[in-house]
């Protein structure tokens, strides 16, 4: 048996690594247990059910995302442009890292996205409220135009970038020339957004 103190976080860990080893459909709290060095009755204590541990560990790794991302959204010091750029390049290649460096736990986030799609309706709340700030903040300072509310217009980026961040599209993250469609994508949607003097 483990002496480390068991916390949420170190179960998280474990689940992950457990996921990655045998997938969604084989991975059992017994297994995150015996990961850890521990009964599977000290994981319940933390994690009430299996669900509840799955909802947890996708969670996780979708916060990920929206930490690093909520870092550019929140940088004053960069014009509202320059900010959603990054900020659409950042979500793009932290996607495309997600699906490439590690494929077999990317497939089993993809089946526990398909469950928990509250955690997931959660997730694109958080990026959609991260791109209304970078859209009121261009407003403010007269370097976007837009007679739409911040918030429909930060959905309408988000729709609009679907290919460059959607797990459905995964497939072509890596294509030749996917660099080009992107940066095609967010000139035409920067544009649009301009102040006819800038």
């Amino acid at each position: 048996m483990s002496t480390e103190p068991l916390t949420a976080e170190r179960i998280l860990e474990a689940t992950e690594e457990v996921l990655r080893r045998h997938g969604p459909a084989k991975a059992t709290v017994v297994d995150v247990a015996r990961q850890l060095g521990v009964s599977h009755g000290s994981v319940y204590r933390h994690f009430r059910t299996k669900s509840a541990l799955r909802e947890a560990v996708t969670k996780r790794w979708l916060d990920r995302t929206t930490l690093q991302l909520g870092v550019i959204a929140d940088d004053e010091s960069k014009d509202a442009e320059s900010a959603l750029r990054e900020w659409l390049a950042k979500l793009f290649e932290a996607k495309r890292h997600k699906a490439g460096d590690d494929p077999q736990l990317f497939a089993t986030y993809e089946v526990l996205l398909a469950e928990n799609s509250t955690v997931v309706e959660d997730h694109i709340a958080d990026l959609v409220a991260q791109l209304a700030q970078i859209v009121h903040a261009g407003v403010h300072r007269a370097q976007f135009t837009t007679t739409t509310p911040d918030e429909s217009v930060a959905r309408a980026l988000f729709d609009a970038t679907g290919r460059f961040h959607d797990p459905a599209y995964a497939s072509q993250w890596q294509r030749p020339g996917i660099e080009a469609d992107f940066e095609a994508v967010v000139n035409l949607l920067i544009r649009g957004l301009r102040t006819p003097a800038s």
